[in-house]
């Protein structure tokens, strides 16, 4: 388990390239990595992942999917060939998920998964997954963008 304490947004993403570096230099598994990304609105999830994006080699600006649930990027220069985030923060019940082949998904070695919100589908998703919980600090400032310390976070990593 590793713990990181980041104080702006710029540090939680760079935390996120580094972890992506990480991942694309193992080798690939039978199933795909999968990230499991928990905490609060605005803790720091989507910002994680927009890093971790960057580390990937990803170019595309990379935005929550809340609204269309998921998003696939294409991985270049790598055994891994496309990163999907999923958001599932407005999914109503596990059947709502069925629709984007999820497993299907999961169960290719070639992928790299981040799934926000994934205690919305604890029954399918699959065992061996990293866990990255987020919590806030202290609270964000109300005019503050995260980039001078208002964004105080806890990050914690479990393979």
């Amino acid at each position: 388990m590793e713990k990181y304490i980041t104080n702006n947004n710029k540090e939680t993403q760079s935390i996120g390239e580094n972890f992506a570096q990480e991942i694309l230099a193992t080798k690939l598994q039978k199933n795909a990595v999968v990230l499991a990304l928990s905490g609060d609105l605005g803790a720091g999830k989507t910002t994680f992942l927009q890093g971790f994006a960057k580390g990937l080699g990803i170019e595309e600006v990379v935005n929550s999917p809340t609204f269309i649930i998921m998003k696939k990027f294409e991985i270049k220069k790598s055994d891994f060939k496309f990163f999907y985030h999923f958001d599932l923060y407005r999914l109503e019940n596990q059947t709502d998920v069925e629709f984007l082949d999820l497993a299907e998904i999961i169960s290719d070695p070639k992928n790299i998964v981040a799934v926000e919100w994934p205690e919305k589908i604890k029954k399918i998703m699959p065992e061996n997954v990293i866990s990255i919980t987020f919590k806030h600090l202290e609270p964000a400032s109300a005019k503050g963008s995260g980039e001078t310390g208002e964004n105080k976070r806890e990050l914690t990593i479990s393979k």
